[in-house]
């Protein structure tokens, strides 16, 4: 239908297909960064109840709707919260005033902008900082991590397109993205740990996370792809990268984009792979529940797809036998 067109007609349809779809993406990835805000950003407020429910009222007047305030008894139970990730930082009252004990390793951005909130609370008076989780020494301000993470996604989506538009066989192509998982795992462990030094954690448990988010962004794409064709393809690339990355919050937290769009990516294949990484690197593993369900369901629901889709293709394609000589004799 294209090629019926006139080189001019096809010139213009092309060209306003283009900005169309930049028009979509432009907001799609400057919008959220550029309206970065807490909201009901999990934080603690620790020490004695009357001085807990002070600071939680100025907080909540400070900024309505920005904080989900967990009361705690002490710096104790505070630091205990941030390394089990339910928090992003606390408020600790003690009898020299506020002191701040934030977790850098799970949001540098939060870190600094709480670092902030706190200055303003003690009417500019000098708060203690803590870091009870603190980001790698390499990569304090987490930009090499979410920098490093971007590749992961492009890889993924390019690993299952070619894939699917290469790799004809049902087993070689299920091999292929096991294989593709196994090897990115340990590929991009040894360069982000080892080589560039931006995780602290584990390396087993830094490759599995790697390894389960590259099944699931290659194995969504390829299966979409073998149950869709070239549409399948479009759409897994959508889910990846073109929706997946701006709304990942890899660079800040998903508590800072506006809703329901921060939730929306941590249900998507690079927000849940951000997400269980960091776990993985500087948590030994807490809050990586919700982020091993969400990426697990996405490769098996991948996997499936490759072999239902190879099938429905083989039945289609499959040349039907002939038609059965009827010899009359006479």
């Amino acid at each position: 239908m294209l090629r019926s067109r006139s080189p001019w007609a096809l010139a213009a349809l092309l060209v306003g297909a283009v900005v169309a779809v930049q028009a979509l993406l432009v907001p799609l990835f400057a919008a959220p960064a550029a309206h970065l805000a807490p909201r009901d950003l999990p934080v603690a407020v620790a020490g004695p109840p009357p001085a807990v429910a002070e600071l939680t009222a100025r907080l909540a007047a400070a900024r309505p709707g920005g904080f989900a305030v967990t009361a705690l008894p002490d710096a104790t139970a505070a630091d205990r919260a941030l390394r089990d990730r339910e928090v992003y930082a606390a408020f600790v009252v003690g009898p020299d005033g506020v002191a701040l004990h934030t977790a850098p390793a799970a949001s540098p951005t939060v870190a600094a902008l709480l670092t902030e909130a706190a200055g303003q609370l003690s009417a500019g008076r000098p708060v203690p900082v803590t870091a009870v989780v603190p980001a790698d020494p390499d990569d304090p301000r987490g930009a090499g991590f979410a920098a490093g993470f971007l590749p992961l996604a492009l890889t993924g989506m390019l690993a299952g397109v070619l894939l699917t538009l290469l790799v004809a066989g049902r087993r070689a192509r299920l091999a292929g993205l096991l294989g593709y998982a196994v090897l990115a795992g340990a590929v991009g462990v040894a360069v982000l740990h080892g080589w560039l030094g931006l995780l602290g954690g584990a390396p087993w448990r830094e490759a599995g996370a790697i390894g389960l988010f590259s099944l699931a962004a290659a194995g969504i794409v390829a299966g979409l792809g073998t149950l869709l064709g070239r549409a399948g393809l479009g759409l897994g690339a959508l889910l990846v990268f073109l929706v997946g990355n701006p709304l990942s919050a890899v660079a800040a937290a998903p508590e800072l984009l506006p809703q329901p769009w921060g939730t929306v990516g941590q249900f998507l294949p690079v927000g849940a792979g951000g997400t269980l990484l960091r776990s993985a690197a500087f948590f030994d593993g807490a809050g990586a529940a919700r982020p091993l369900a969400v990426l697990a369901g996405y490769a098996l629901v991948g996997l499936v797809l490759v072999l239902v889709g190879r099938r429905a293709v083989e039945r289609v394609d499959a040349p039907s036998a002939p038609p059965a000589r009827t010899e009359v004799t006479v």
